[in-house]
């Protein structure tokens, strides 16, 4: 290995053990990591200068080796240099564009409240430096609070601070029976130390939730990134060639498409009953756990993926008392880390009932429905993880994580693992007409073509979907533009990859084997396609039109972290 190539291995190193320590909590699963010991989120004003600072510090040194003769190293580590900028610029973007940290009522209650359900998420035993955990994240609540107020009390947002206090009704009580049902699952200190802390958090969610109800109206509006930020998002973090516009272009197309498929299975199966619910949690659970044994063996057979016998396995499980209360705070799954790769991944599903939201309903009649889109991130994330290059093994953008599970639901479709489930043919449709549309609310709103009710009506009207699930997926999405779009986004971007491999394979004359670009795709499945298409396929096209853009660094949206040299 080259010194550079050990100074790019060594900045890599030293930045992601930055980051899983700085990195504000998130209530989406794939870019969850494994916290150290002791672990709480900071997000005042002082520790945001020290992340500021940080990121100068390893964006010069990024900058340093790029300068250096980079170019005549394999493709290879140009990619894994480019995965480093792109990680870099997403902290820029967290930090001074969306600055959530200080504006956001919703994210600031991940902020306080979510490294409790995260602690929550992993099945039992709680051992003991969880249990140590728990006590100290309880009773750091309250002060998360007041910095939760002050930050708003500073650049609050309105809308979002409405959502929010509607999501902490009733959240004294609600954590209450949390402590409540986990305690006996721990050592009697621990147990203790829960019960001493809970009143004091308890009284200070709800000071929070009765100072959001009662300041939303004196907060400020809605802010809007604008086109040229998103733009910079798109080249830069998510490192994606098309502009806004041809996006939500692209997205109407696949729109109309999935309507139609929708409407064919429907009239095509119309005198067939609907598979009924799964009649309790724990038969769900069982179903799946054969449905996922089916789904391998057919993605296997079918030579579309491998399915090694050492690849862990996605499993469903009823959702736990002391989770229910909060499930609103996150994902409710337990994905594992880099840490814990050879551990099964865990799905949360509550009792199945009529009023189900939209997800759990399709999971509680067909659990293969969630196989297909989590189960496909289970499998991603487990392979990206074990893979050999430490670089690749982590989070980068939704983009290519959320585009290779979206493109498997249409690939299991298509291979026909729905043969023998027309309704279930029917809501895959379904699934990618709301992909379609996200693609619509994200844009227009990160342009301010959209409010988030006009969002929220959207959702409903359009998939349809119940006014909650398109609430809580449209109040997150508000707060990170780029996320909504990545399903469809990514997954034309891993057709293309997929469909420009198998032309070049036929004009050269060489056999062309769907199960290995796909094996390539899923191990590298935190690796932009634009990137992946430059090592697997020798096109740097789309590399050219992101240099093209400009060096991330030079004229970003807020304050660069870097001086012009």
């Amino acid at each position: 290995m080259t010194s550079l190539a050990t100074d790019l291995e060594r900045l890599g190193a030293e930045f992601w053990e930055w980051r899983d320590a700085t990195s504000f909590r998130t209530s989406d699963d794939i870019p969850r990591v494994e916290r150290p010991a002791g672990w709480l989120p900071r997000f005042d004003h002082a520790a945001v200068e020290e992340f500021r600072l940080a990121l100068a510090g390893f964006g010069e040194r990024w900058r340093t080796i790029g300068a250096a003769g980079l170019g005549a190293l394999p493709v290879a580590t140009q990619v894994d240099h480019r995965l480093i900028g792109a990680a870099l610029a997403r902290v820029h973007w967290e930090l001074e564009v969306l600055r959530n940290w200080e504006r956001d009522a919703v994210f600031l209650t991940s902020q306080v409240l979510g490294p409790w359900f995260d602690l929550l998420l992993p099945p039992p035993p709680f051992d003991a430096r969880r249990q140590a955990d728990l006590v100290r994240v309880l009773g750091a609540i309250p002060a998360g609070v007041e910095q939760a107020l002050a930050n708003l009390g500073r650049a609050g947002v309105a809308t979002l601070a409405r959502v929010a206090a509607a999501d902490l009704r009733d959240i004294g009580v609600r954590l209450e029976r949390s402590v409540a049902e986990v305690a006996p699952l721990t050592d009697a200190t621990t147990a203790a130390g829960l019960r001493a802390a809970q009143p004091g958090a308890s009284a200070a969610l709800e000071r929070y939730r009765a100072w959001l109800e009662a300041s939303a109206d004196q907060l400020g509006a809605d802010v809007v990134v604008g086109r040229a930020a998103f733009t910079w998002y798109l080249r830069h973090v998510a490192l994606v060639t098309h502009d806004p516009e041809e996006l939500v272009r692209a997205a109407m197309q696949d729109y109309r498409r999935s309507v139609v498929g929708e409407a064919a299975t429907r009239t095509r199966y119309r005198e067939v009953p609907e598979a009924p619910l799964a009649a309790s949690a724990d038969s769900e659970s069982a179903a799946e756990a054969a449905a996922e044994a089916e789904v391998r063996a057919f993605s296997e057979a079918s030579g579309l993926l491998s399915q090694p016998s050492s690849l862990r396995h996605y499993r469903f499980a009823p959702t736990p008392a002391y989770l229910e209360p909060l499930a609103f705070l996150g994902v409710n799954d337990d994905l594992t880390s880099i840490r814990r790769v050879g551990e099964d991944a865990t799905s949360y599903v509550p009792e199945p009932t009529a009023d189900l939201p939209y997800f759990d309903a399709a999971n509680a009649r067909d659990p293969r429905l969630g196989i297909i889109h989590e189960g496909a991130h289970s499998q991603q994330l487990a392979l990206s993880w074990a893979q050999p290059n430490p670089l690749r093994r982590h989070f980068i953008d939704s983009v290519a994580n959320e585009g290779i599970a979206h493109y498997n639901e249409e690939l299991m479709l298509t291979a026909g693992l729905f043969a023998d489930a027309p309704h279930s043919q029917t809501i895959v449709h379904n699934f990618m007409r709301l992909r379609a549309l996200r693609v619509v609310v994200d844009v227009n709103l990160a342009t301010g073509e959209f409010s988030l009710p006009e969002a929220v009506d959207f959702f409903v009207r359009r998939v349809p979907m119940d006014v909650g699930t398109a609430t809580e997926e449209t109040s997150y999405y508000v707060a990170t533009p780029g996320l909504a779009m990545s399903y469809l986004v990514g997954k034309h971007e891993v057709m293309r990859l997929v469909a420009d491999a198998a032309v070049a394979a036929a004009l050269d004359g060489a056999e062309f084997s769907l199960r290995d670009v796909h094996d390539a795709v899923w191990r590298n499945g935190n690796v932009p396609m634009s990137l992946l298409r430059w090592e697997l396929l020798g096109d740097r096209g789309d590399v050219d039109v992101l240099d093209a853009a400009g060096p991330w660094w030079e004229a970003p949206p807020g304050r660069s972290p870097l001086a012009t040299p």
